[in-house]
């Protein structure tokens, strides 16, 4: 299976670099991972909610020119489904069971995602009502994916 995570903006910190760098050689032993970075834009102090719509808007596009299009699209958002890691783990099994071979996962800048992606999106996944940075973010959804690998392979792994 082919997992990919298209994210807006860079990882600016050594110690996120090293973890998401952990956490994809740890994947490497159960699915191929692609890390796509698409260019953040920068919101002014004080934007309105049609300057930050716009930013939400520009993003989108970057991330809807980086989604394939046979890829099964999981959009990260507050308002998504919760799951906890092991319904999380029955989800990425179902759908490579069902025949899909490219999960995409999906992580929005600062303002969130356009809702041209939300629409594009196949799933809207959230994590907790709580805000993430998003350099933060892309370090729990790989742990939570290599924690869903552990798990369909029955594999122990700290809880």
């Amino acid at each position: 299976m082919k997992i990919s995570c298209v994210a807006v903006g860079k990882i600016k910190e050594k110690y996120l670099t090293e973890a998401v760098r952990e956490y994809s050689k740890r994947l490497g032993r159960y699915c191929r991972l692609e890390i796509t970075e698409v260019a953040d834009e920068k919101t002014p102090d004080g934007a309105s909610s049609a300057e930050e719509a716009a930013i939400r808007e520009r993003e989108g596009e970057r991330i809807l020119k980086s989604l394939k299009d046979d890829a099964y699209v999981i959009a990260l958002a507050i308002e998504g489904k919760t799951l906890d890691s092991v319904e999380l783990s029955r989800k990425i099994e179902t759908l490579g069971t069902g025949g899909v071979s490219h999960i995409a996962f999906v992580i929005g800048g600062s303002l969130g995602l356009s809702d041209a992606v939300l629409k594009r999106a196949d799933f809207s996944l959230s994590f907790s009502r709580m805000t993430f940075p998003h350099q933060l973010m892309r370090v729990i959804l790989l742990e939570q994916i290599y924690r869903s690998f552990r798990i369909m392979k029955h594999e122990p792994y700290h809880k």
